[in-house]
């Protein structure tokens, strides 16, 4: 057996570095050598993350780079690119960054953009990967079949809904119990920070794609998970886009396209997205349910560390669902 990969999570409080813990704690080839928060320093891994008692005696503590092979960056976004240029990190040391600072291609930024459905080979090469964002996951796994054939040739109509721990662990306004509870609402109609990374990748598979991507998130008043609703203008037959979509995500395991309307339940707690389609009078609708903390963020950046270091992709991901 290998050596294990000796990994360090900086920005340990919050709700994906919870995931990450959850997960990696039991991934066979992984040993977790350090969890820095800077609010928590000194403390029980488990004063944060309480569901952990018993699972873990660790403690909050300083990155030491000479025990760690591979960096999990979970801190809000800004504050990674920061951290990167005023922390002296080996240029051995593997960066997987679930902010948003990596996502968008610029010069002189070489993180690969880590949606494996979409970025597979160079993920298996890389140093350095920048984890796609929770809403930007769920809507590209449902368009990315269709760009690959090059056939986004409208604007495409998009509803998203997301549950309160997108928001992150700090308490607001708008996360609040009180607020959140039997309650719903629009926020950053048509001007998402995640429509440039879409739009990236997107272009990247159908390079003539001009059109608009129109997209409405709303808050949900459960805790986890993402439900899309995507439309476009289509040509095709039911049976064609199925083909499309089935041939697209032949070699990616976690993504499953499903002949009965699915509902968010069949992947909250797993990394699986499920894709259903409906064709409509020209349109072709598209549903995508994933876990925005799981494939939309933790679960995705243990798949892309698996890739990696040329392990199977479901190697500690094996998550079960609850549907009750």
């Amino acid at each position: 057996m290998s050596p294990k990969i000796r990994v360090g999570i900086v920005g340990g409080a919050g709700y994906t570095a919870g995931e990450l813990l959850r997960i990696l704690l039991f991934h066979p080839y992984v040993s977790i050598t350090h969890i820095q928060s800077s609010s928590n320093n000194g403390a029980k891994i488990t004063s944060v993350h309480k569901d952990l008692i018993g699972e873990t005696e660790a403690i909050f503590s300083d990155i030491e780079m000479d025990h760690v092979d591979l960096l999990f960056l979970c801190m809000g976004h800004g504050r990674s690119k920061a951290y990167v240029e005023e922390t002296t990190i080996p240029q051995r040391v593997k960066i997987i960054d679930l902010s948003h600072d990596y996502r968008l291609k610029k010069e002189g930024n070489d993180f690969i953009y880590g949606l494996p459905e979409l970025n597979k080979d160079l993920i298996v090469q890389a140093q350095h990967i920048a984890n796609p964002g929770c809403f930007a996951t769920g809507i590209q796994l449902a368009l990315l079949p269709l760009a690959k054939a090059q056939l986004i040739k409208d604007d495409v109509h998009i509803q998203a809904i997301t549950g309160s721990t997108g928001a992150g662990q700090a308490p607001s306004r708008t996360s609040h119990y009180s607020w959140r509870n039997n309650n719903l609402s629009v926020y950053k109609a048509f001007s998402h920070q995640h429509l440039g990374e879409i739009n990236q990748s997107i272009q990247q598979l159908q390079s003539d794609f001009k059109n608009k991507i129109h997209f409405i998130p709303l808050r949900g008043n459960h805790t986890r998970g993402i439900f899309v609703s995507a439309y476009t203008s289509y040509e095709g037959t039911l049976e064609e886009a199925k083909e499309i979509y089935s041939n697209y995500y032949n070699d990616h395991p976690f993504v499953h396209v499903v002949d009965e309307n699915p509902d968010l339940k069949q992947v909250v707690n797993t990394n699986k997205a499920i894709l259903y389609l409906e064709v409509h009078d020209g349109k072709l609708m598209i549903i995508s349910c994933t876990d925005n903390l799981l494939k939309g963020a933790s679960g995705q950046a243990v798949q892309n560390m698996n890739l990696m270091y040329h392990l199977d992709e479901f190697t500690g991901l094996h998550l079960k669902p609850s549907v009750f």
